[in-house]
Formats: C-alpha cells, sequence, structure tokens
C-alpha cells in the first residue's frame, strides 16, 4: 500500500513538472529539453545547407542563423534580387564570405529544372548535407468557397514542390550514406484549421509522405525532421491565396500582433535540425497546449474544437491576442 502510494505520488508530481513546464514552453517538451541539455547550433558549422523560400520571413532568417553557426548557404526562391540581398545580410554576419554562399533561384513547379538546380550546387559543394523545404504558400477562404484550381495550386506548390526537389536531392545523399531532409509542416498539418483548407490539406500531406520517407532513410543514416510552427510574422498573409487563384488575401501582419517573432522561431528550428529531431511543435498557447490535447486525448480535443476551436484558431491565425 505504501509503495503504491509512492508510486501514484511519484506520477503525479511527474506530470505536473511536465504539465508546467509545458505552459511555460513556446515548443515542444522535447525541443524545450534539447535547448538546455542538448546539442548547439555549432553543430552544424561547415555543413552545406539548402533553403528555398530563402528570400523573405523564415526562409530568410532561417539563412541568417544558419550563416550565423556557420554553415556553408544555397539560398533558394523566385526572387534573385531578394537573392541577393539575403545573400548580402548573411556575408555581414561576419562568418561567410561569398564563396560561401550560392544562390540557386528556383519555381517549386518548375518541375522540369530541379535536376538542374542540384546538379549547381553539387558541382559547386560537392555536397549537400541539409536540404530545408521552407518554400511554400498559404491560403484563407471558406472551404466551400475555395475553387478546385486553389486546391491544385497548394498541392502542386506545397506538396509535389516540395517532393520533387527532394526526390532530386535523396539519391545524392543515399550515395553518401548521410544527409538530413527538413520540411516546414506547420500546426495546421497537425489539427484541422478554419477556412484554410487547402493549406492545411497540402501540410497533412506533407506529414504523410515525410513521415514514410524517414521510416525508410532510418538504416541509410538520412534524418527527416519535419517543423509545426504556429503563427509568426512573415509574408505569409499577404501572399496567401482567398478562394480564386486571380487574388490574394493581401493582409499584411500587424508588428503588435500575437505571434511568433521569426527570430525566435529560426533558432528553434535550427536547434531541431542540430539535434536532429523527427518532428517539433513550436507555437505559443493556448495553440501548442491545444496540440497536446489533440495528441494524447484525441476526442476530447477534437471536441474542444469543434465547441471552442473556431474561434480560438482564427483569433490566434490572425495574431491577435486569445
Amino acid at each position: 500500500m505504501v509503495f503504491l502510494t509512492l508510486l501514484v505520488t511519484f506520477i503525479c508530481i511527474f506530470y505536473g513538472v511536465q504539465l508546467i513546464r509545458l505552459l511555460a514552453s513556446d515548443c515542444d517538451l522535447v525541443l524545450q529539453w534539447k535547448l538546455k541539455f542538448g546539442n548547439t547550433m555549432a553543430a552544424l558549422s561547415g555543413q552545406v545547407v539548402w533553403i528555398t523560400g530563402a528570400s523573405s520571413g523564415v526562409g530568410e532568417q532561417l539563412a541568417l542563423e544558419f550563416a550565423a553557426a556557420g554553415c556553408k548557404l544555397v539560398l533558394s526562391a523566385r526572387r534573385p534580387d531578394e537573392l541577393e540581398r539575403v545573400k548580402h545580410q548573411c556575408i555581414e554576419s561576419g562568418r561567410l564570405s561569398p564563396d560561401d554562399i550560392l544562390i540557386v533561384p528556383l519555381d517549386l513547379l518548375d518541375f522540369g529544372s530541379h535536376p538542374h538546380a542540384v546538379m549547381n550546387v553539387l558541382q559547386y559543394y560537392s555536397q549537400i548535407d541539409i536540404l530545408v523545404n521552407n518554400a511554400g504558400r498559404s491560403q484563407r477562404a471558406a472551404w466551400e468557397e475555395t475553387s478546385l484550381d486553389v486546391d491544385r495550386y497548394c498541392m502542386e506548390l506545397n506538396v509535389l514542390g516540395t517532393l520533387s526537389l527532394t526526390k532530386n536531392v535523396l539519391p545524392h545523399m543515399i550515395n553518401r550514406g548521410e544527409g538530413h531532409i527538413v520540411v516546414m509542416g506547420a500546426v495546421e498539418g497537425k489539427i484541422g484549421a478554419p477556412f484554410s483548407a487547402s493549406y492545411t490539406g497540402a501540410k497533412h500531406a506533407l506529414q504523410g509522405y515525410f513521415d514514410s520517407l524517414r521510416l525508410e532513410m532510418h538504416n541509410h543514416n538520412i534524418g527527416v525532421s519535419i517543423i509545426c510552427p504556429g503563427p509568426t510574422f512573415s509574408n505569409l498573409l499577404e501572399n496567401a491565396f482567398t478562394g480564386t487563384i486571380a487574388t490574394n488575401y493581401g493582409m499584411k501582419m500587424d508588428p503588435n500582433d500575437r505571434r511568433m517573432d521569426t527570430a525566435r522561431c529560426a533558432r528553434l528550428i535550427i536547434l531541431a535540425v542540430a539535434n536532429k529531431l523527427d518532428e517539433v511543435w513550436i507555437a505559443r498557447h493556448p495553440l501548442l497546449l491545444v496540440m497536446y490535447l489533440c495528441q494524447y486525448c484525441p476526442s476530447f480535443g477534437q471536441w474542444i474544437l469543434c465547441h471552442f476551436g473556431k474561434k480560438m484558431l482564427l483569433t490566434a491565425k490572425s495574431g491577435a491576442r486569445v
């Protein structure tokens, strides 16, 4: 009886501590632990990192943080002039020379250009250590008002473009016997999100594809990390699809919005990469807590979402205070 009492007490204390840790954090508990006791960004120094969508937002900040860690960079996006600007900022960090940063303009929808882009990178660096699939585009419209063209475009850009580039990089990593694929998922890839079904569906698809790849690559020494960030400051809403291809959402984020700082998000992502974590959640509360509920108490989590989640998720996605 005494043993049972001690066991119950220990379990209560353990889960109480975990709850306190969770409520005090802006990332999942495993990543939080690695922040204190895991590898630092310095573990990535000297590695060749290819970042798509590197011309703005989280991709731009990732480039700056990887540069600060001493990584050699490949920067890709559709706008070469913006990539040059980001390259200049990375050089100003003091860790890299101009020769340590290669610009490779890339349109993810131009699948035929991907083999040539990979060849250019390998000719320049001879290796690709980390591929960061960051490029993509969001969407905002009601489910029934979203045209099938938008659904198709979201899938081709966010999913098939990412798959195509990865399929062209992967054989090189397999031949080397090492490598790391990083995929920018989203909170929407774990739970449903109202008025963002096309984007949500695409992120769920990425989750399935790359969870499968992780299992297949386990014996090849190739890591696969899926990053699931919540609302973060970027130009995501300006360029987001609406219900039609022709119209962008066009909303600028208010600096006073309750979103995660872009630099903070990028640092957490790089630390997840440095520790080769399979999946990480990066979000502020209450979104992070809802993710845990949906993961570990799915019926209760879905009940919460159905009864209170629509307003809460819309508020969180808009950046306003919950």
